[in-house]
């Protein structure tokens, strides 16, 4: 799959997000090495501190099946006019699984952007940082 196919799919994400909160929709798909694909939308929460982004959900999708080093990208896309960058908690659990990894980032025009993890996570503190 190439960056434009996996962006396509993220894109297709959004008209599954629950948004009743922020309306603003998010959607993701996590390429692996093997050619497994693991898409997530962002879900809302009333209690705002529950809600997960769609980076995470597809990070969790992948790691309950098994897959955990071998990421190849991520792409992430939103409706709006900029450039629908993972907060700072989804870039910290991606690193804990793959400082490396490439990340797509989209906007609503169909525009994106490449740049690795550790562009956006300079510094990151992962499971080395423990030993």
């Amino acid at each position: 799959m190439n960056h434009d196919e996996l962006m396509r799919l993220a894109r297709t994400m959004l008209e599954r997000a629950y948004v009743p909160y922020s309306h603003f929709p998010v959607g993701a798909a996590l390429l692996c090495k093997d050619g497994s694909v693991f898409t997530g939308c962002n879900v809302e929460n009333a209690a705002y501190g529950s809600t997960l982004c769609a980076e995470r959900v597809a990070l969790v999708k992948a790691v309950s099946e098994g897959h955990r080093d071998d990421w190849a990208a991520l792409a992430v896309v939103g409706k709006g006019e900029d450039y629908c960058w993972p907060c700072g908690a989804c870039r910290q659990m991606l690193y804990e699984f793959c400082p490396e990894l490439t990340v797509l980032v989209g906007r609503g025009d169909g525009k994106y952007v490449t740049c690795s993890l550790r562009e956006l996570l300079p510094h990151g503190f992962g499971p080395s940082a423990l030993t």
